[in-house]
């Protein structure tokens, strides 16, 4: 941890600026004219103005400097770890399908670790920076702050499905931060809990600028019906999806191609990949890099195989091309890879996800009718016809939602991996799908590094 946040402790009033100016395509921000290279903690906060530019470093699109997830690689660990992608690449990628990463693995140490903390760590400075600020309108310190409460919980979520309890930062006091302990993961989706919870009290159902690209009230929502729906708290999960179905505003893209454009309204909370960085990672990762070329992680057979015959999902969402005579299939959610065109956005929530968290714990409590109803409204959708047999009971109603979420979601923020998890289904799917799964592969090994720098890490069984 010292690593982390000693570095960051030297640059980050710089950073947060800098990020800034990336991040200012006026469709997200408006960021002051000509701002100046170098300022003060108390300069960047010193008004609305300056502040905005502190809060667009923390929505970034730019890897490895700005929005943590911004360089793919959750979902295409997660995807690999999961039964979603393969690779042929050696690499350390591949060790995340071959269940053989090491505390020594590049994606890991330089990556899905460090990268969230040093995104945390602007979202603490920046509500450092807000919190009884006299400069700034009190409406405008509840607004910054919920949005930043709603960003600090999605990496808690995320660290916290991946590495297990991890530790719990909401400070930039170095003096508190050097050397820390992993918190439980009960301690960790509590944090996330009162992060939303809070959010959801400071927040208004109008986003604060064009599109939707901060969070809402409904954003703080989404958030927490998927945090309740993990945690097995059903009728939490099935109010909070319930509302913002019923009254976010939001709509399920009739049109497969539409949905992860800019503009989508299925989104609930998006990020526009701008300026230098205006290629999608998930493109960049996932599809061949030319005509003719092989994609470096096709999906699974498995995958493939999951589709019903009919599903417009298949040809709208899985590309294929031919390589020597062979044909490889591809993700295909994301299809730009010209970095002078940004029509599409990285879709972080969506309500076709929150018409799955509604089904899903609408048949846990044996609403099965609710439960069918969320199901086929995905279907159609995707050009299915309803499947009254899924009726049977409730066992067969939560196997259709499980099924319905592996089509509909597969590469979108792990959820597959996550899925099996949480489920208690990863050994006997991923055991009877692949080889060396064991326990220990469910979560990811604590870098090397930082063990070596704070002495209070411990590391996951099994590494």
């Amino acid at each position: 941890m010292k690593k982390i946040f000693f570095d960051i402790n030297k640059i980050m009033i710089g950073l947060l600026l800098v990020a800034g100016l990336f991040a200012s395509c006026k469709k997200l921000i408006e960021i002051p004219a000509n701002p100046p290279s170098s300022i003060t903690q108390q300069e960047q906060f010193a008004d609305s103005a300056t502040t905005l530019s502190a809060v667009a470093g923390v929505y970034t699109y730019n890897p490895g400097n700005g929005f943590a997830y911004s360089d793919g690689n959750l979902t295409l660990c997660a995807g690999l770890s999961a039964d979603e992608l393969t690779t042929s690449i050696s690499s350390d990628a591949q060790q995340f399908y071959t269940y053989t990463i090491t505390p020594l693995n590049n994606i890991v140490s330089s990556n899905l670790w460090p990268l969230p903390y040093q995104s945390i760590y602007q979202v603490n400075s920046v509500l450092s920076g807000v919190t009884n600020n006299n400069g700034l309108s009190a409406a405008f310190q509840k607004q910054i702050t919920g949005e930043m409460e709603v960003v600090r919980a999605l990496y808690y979520f995320n660290l916290a499905n991946l590495f297990g309890g991890v530790p719990l930062v909401t400070t930039t006091n170095y003096a508190a931060t050097d050397r820390l302990p992993r918190s439980t993961v009960t301690a960790i989706y509590a944090q996330v809990k009162t992060d939303l919870t809070d959010a959801g009290k400071k927040l208004t159902a109008s986003y604060p600028s064009a599109g939707r690209f901060r969070p809402n009230l409904y954003t703080a929502i989404a958030l927490l019906a998927k945090v309740n729906l993990y945690q097995g708290n059903w009728q939490n999960a099935y109010n909070e999806a319930d509302s913002v179905i019923r009254l976010g505003g939001f709509n399920l893209e009739p049109n497969l191609n539409n949905v992860f454009l800019d503009g989508s309204v299925e989104a609930i909370w998006q990020l526009p990949a701008n300026g230098l960085y205006s290629v999608y990672t998930d493109a960049a990762n996932l599809l061949p890099q030319y005509s003719g070329a092989s994609p470096n992680y096709p999906v699974t057979p498995f995958l493939l195989n999951a589709f019903e015959t009919g599903d417009q999902r298949l040809p709208n969402w899985i590309g294929s091309t031919s390589v020597n005579n062979q044909t490889l299939y591809y993700a295909n959610k994301y299809k730009n890879l010209n970095s002078a065109v940004t029509t599409e956005d990285q879709m972080i929530l969506r309500l076709g996800e929150l018409y799955l968290i509604r089904a899903e714990a609408a048949a846990q409590l044996n609403n099965l009718t609710q439960a069918l109803a969320d199901i086929n409204a995905i279907r159609q959708r995707a050009g299915l016809s309803p499947n009254p047999a899924d009726a049977a009971s409730q066992t067969a109603v939560l196997n259709a939602v499980m099924r319905e979420r592996r089509v509909e979601l597969f590469c979108e923020w792990g959820n597959r991996w996550f899925d099996l998890k949480r489920t208690g289904t990863a050994a006997a799917v991923l055991g009877a799908e692949k080889t060396g799964f064991t326990a220990n592969a469910a979560l990811y090994p604590v870098p090397q590094v930082q063990i070596q720098l704070d002495n209070l890490l411990a590391q996951n069984p099994g590494y």
